[in-house]
C-alpha cells in the first residue's frame, strides 16, 4: 500500500477562500492608490521641488514628548504603524487559523520567504563588497515584497489562477513582512532606551489584558495604542514595531473572541478579522499612499539617473529585486520539494511558482523604509535607493504580470477543456 504524498499547496477551506477573495478585492484598490501616491510624489518633486521639500521638512508635534517630527517622518514612523498593525493582525490570523497554523502547510511559504530574503541580500553584498565605493549597510533593501502592489498585479492578470497559488503569494508576503520587521528591529536600531521600551511593552500587555477582559472599546484601546507607539518611538526602536506587537495580541479565532468578549454565542468572525476590515481601508487608502507621497519624491535628472546606476548600492538593489527574488523563492520551494519529496498541488506547475517569484521582486513600501533607515533620509544613497527600487519594482511588475498572464491563460484553457469533457460525458 503506497503512502500518499504531501502537497506543497493545499486546498483552501470555504472560510479561507472567502477571506482570500476579500483581500484580493481590497488590495487591488490599495495598489492603485499606492501607485497614485508614487506618481504624485514624482511629479511634485520634479515640478516644484522647493515646495515638496518645504512640506516634507515641516516640523509638527510637541518637542517635550520628543514628537517634534517632520511631516515625512510622521508618514514613515506614524502612518506606517497603521500598515504594520494590519500586518500584525494578518500574521496572527495566519498563525492561529491560516496557512501558518500547521507545519506541513507553513513550511513552504516560510522557506520561500527566507530564500526570497537571503538570495537578494547575497546579490546585493556580492556587488557592494567587491566594488571600491560599495556600501554593505543596505543589504536588506531588496529583501522585501510589497504585498499591496504584488496582489494588485495578481488580481488584475490572474483571474483564472488556482486559489492555492494566490494563497501562497499572500502567505509568503506576510512572512516576508515579518522577516523585514525582525531585520528593522535587530539591524537598523542604533541605540535602545530600555525604560522607554519597557513602557511600550507594558502598554501592549495592558492592551492585551483589557481585550481579554472584554473591554474592546476603541475609545480605550486606540489611546493605549498611541501610547505604546510613542513609547517605542522614544526608545529608539522603529515605531512601526509597536503596530505589529499590538496586532499580534488580538484574538484571531471566533472561540478566542467569544472567551475574550464574554459572548454567549460564537461570533461569525474573530476580533482580528473584524479589526482588519475596519483598519485596512485606512491603511491601504490613506496611510500607505501618504507614505509613498513623502518617500518616493526624488528629483529626477539625467545626472541623477546616471549616478544612480553607477552606484553599487543601486545596482545591488535592482539586481536583488529583479533577479535575486525570483531565484530565491523558486529555488527555496524546489529545495522543499526535493528534500521532503512533496509535490505541487494538482494543476500547478513550476512555471506558476516562477511567475510568483518574479512578482515577489516588487519591493516598494518596506524597501523604501529600509533604505531610509540604512542611509538616512535625503542622503545620496537614499535617493539612489528610491530610483532603483522604483525602476526594479516596475520591471518586476511587468515581468511578473506577463508571466502570470501566460499562466492564467493556460489554467483558463485547461479549465475550459475539462468543462467540455464533462459536458460530453454527461
Amino acid at each position: 500500500m503506497s503512502t500518499p504524498t504531501s502537497r506543497l499547496f493545499s486546498a483552501l477551506s470555504p472560510g479561507s477562500e472567502r477571506n482570500l477573495l476579500d483581500t484580493l478585492r481590497g488590495e487591488r484598490v490599495g495598489g492603485a492608490l499606492l501607485l497614485a501616491g508614487t506618481v504624485v510624489a514624482l511629479l511634485w518633486a520634479n515640478v516644484a521641488p522647493a515646495s515638496y521639500t518645504a512640506v516634507s521638512d515641516t516640523v509638527i508635534g510637541p518637542a517635550a514628548l520628543h514628537l517634534d517630527l517632520t511631516v515625512a517622518a510622521w508618514a514613515t514612523d506614524g502612518l506606517l504603524a497603521i500598515f504594520f498593525f494590519v500586518v500584525g493582525l494578518e500574521l496572527k490570523r495566519e498563525i492561529v487559523a491560516g496557512e501558518l497554523r500547521n507545519l506541513s502547510t507553513a513550511v513552504v511559504p516560510i522557506v520561500a520567504a527566507v530564500g526570497g530574503m537571503l538570495v537578494p541580500a547575497a546579490f546585493y553584498l556580492a556587488v557592494n563588497l567587491t566594488a571600491p565605493d560599495g556600501n554593505a549597510r543596505g543589504w536588506a533593501v531588496p529583501t522585501a515584497t510589497d504585498i499591496a502592489f504584488a496582489v494588485a498585479v495578481l488580481a488584475i492578470v490572474g483571474r483564472s489562477l488556482p486559489n492555492a497559488l494566490r494563497a501562497f503569494l499572500l502567505t509568503l508576503a506576510v512572512v516576508d513582512d515579518l522577516l523585514a520587521i525582525i531585520v528593522i528591529g535587530a539591524v537598523y536600531t542604533e541605540s535602545v532606551s530600555l525604560p522607554w521600551l519597557g513602557v511600550g511593552a507594558a502598554t501592549v500587555v495592558v492592551f492585551a489584558l483589557l481585550i481579554r477582559r472584554g473591554w474592546a472599546s476603541g475609545w480605550l484601546l486606540v489611546p493605549l495604542g498611541v501610547i505604546a507607539w510613542a513609547a517605542v518611538h522614544a526608545s529608539g526602536v522603529h515605531a512601526t514595531i509597536a503596530g505589529v506587537a499590538l496586532g499580534l495580541v488580538v484574538p484571531a479565532t471566533p472561540e478566542a473572541t467569544r472567551r475574550a468578549l464574554r459572548l454567549d454565542a460564537l461570533p461569525e468572525e474573530s476580533l482580528a478579522e473584524r479589526w482588519e476590515h475596519v483598519w485596512r481601508p485606512l491603511s491601504a487608502g490613506f496611510a500607505v499612499p501618504v507614505f509613498a507621497l513623502f518617500a518616493a519624491g526624488v528629483t529626477l535628472s539625467l545626472g541623477t539617473v546616471q549616478t544612480t546606476f553607477a552606484d553599487p548600492v543601486a545596482q545591488g538593489v535592482a539586481l536583488g529585486l529583479v533577479v535575486g527574488k525570483p531565484l530565491g523563492i523558486l529555488g527555496a520551494t524546489w529545495l522543499v520539494a526535493r528534500f521532503t519529496r512533496a509535490s505541487l498541488a494538482p494543476g500547478l506547475g513550476w512555471a506558476d511558482v516562477g511567475a510568483v517569484g518574479l512578482l515577489g521582486g516588487i519591493g516598494f513600501t518596506v524597501s523604501l523604509l529600509v533604505g531610509e533607515l540604512a542611509f538616512g533620509a535625503g542622503s545620496v544613497h537614499d535617493e539612489h535607493v528610491v530610483v532603483s527600487v522604483l525602476a526594479a519594482s516596475l520591471v518586476a511588475a511587468v515581468l511578473g504580470g506577463v508571466a502570470l498572464n501566460q499562466r492564467d491563460r493556460h489554467h483558463a484553457r485547461v479549465a475550459g477543456e475539462a468543462s467540455r469533457e464533462a459536458d460530453q460525458t454527461g
